[in-house]
C-alpha cells in the first residue's frame, strides 16, 4: 500500500524530468546514420516547373503534363526543359535580368554571412564524421508557367540566384 501511494506522489511531482534527456535515443539509431539521410539523391540543381496540361504547338509536338527541371543554357539565349536530366523542349529567351546588388554587401551583412560560413564548415566537419554528405548554401531557384491568352503563348519565367530569364512557347 506504501509502495502504491509512494509511486504516484513521485510521478506525479512537477519536478521530475522537467526537460527530456539530451539527446533523447530513437531505438538505438542516431539521427543521420540511417540510408534515407546517408545515400539519398542530391537536390536538384535546377528549378522545378509543374505543367499541368499538355502544351501543344502548330507541328504537332507535345510536352506532356508533368514536372520538369529548367535550366538556362550557358550562353543564356535557350530554357533547356529536362525530364530526369533529357531534354525535352528547347525553348528561345527573350529577356534576361541579372542582379547588381546581389554582389554588394555591406559590412554587416558581410559579418553574418562569414558567421554562417564558419557554422557551416564546423557542421559539415561533424556531418563528415557521421558519414553524412556536406552541407552547401541554398540558392533561390523559382520556375513559374503562365498561359497569355492574347499572344496564344506560355510565358516561361526562370530565376536562379541572381539570373532571371523569360522564355515563350507558342501555343496551339
Amino acid at each position: 500500500m506504501l509502495e502504491g501511494i509512494y509511486a504516484d506522489k513521485v510521478l506525479s511531482y512537477p519536478k521530475i524530468r522537467e526537460y527530456p534527456i539530451h539527446p533523447q535515443p530513437t531505438s538505438g539509431i542516431t539521427m543521420g546514420s540511417q540510408a534515407i539521410y546517408r545515400y539519398s539523391l542530391k537536390d536538384s540543381d535546377y528549378p522545378i516547373l509543374t505543367i499541368i496540361d499538355k502544351i501543344s504547338d502548330t507541328e504537332g509536338n507535345t510536352i506532356p503534363a508533368g514536372h520538369y527541371e529548367l535550366a538556362l543554357s550557358d550562353e543564356q539565349n535557350f530554357l533547356i526543359l529536362m525530364q530526369t536530366k533529357n531534354p525535352v523542349a528547347i525553348i528561345p529567351t527573350f529577356k534576361i535580368e541579372y542582379d547588381k546588388n546581389a554582389d554588394k554587401l555591406d559590412k554587416k551583412t558581410k559579418k553574418i554571412n562569414k558567421k554562417k560560413e564558419k557554422k557551416r564548415e564546423e557542421t559539415n566537419r561533424k556531418r563528415a564524421e557521421v558519414g553524412m554528405p556536406a552541407d552547401e548554401e541554398k540558392i533561390h531557384m523559382e520556375a513559374s508557367i503562365e498561359y497569355i491568352k492574347n499572344g496564344n503563348y506560355f510565358l516561361i519565367k526562370y530565376e536562379r540566384g541572381s539570373i532571371r530569364a523569360w522564355g515563350a512557347i507558342k501555343s496551339l
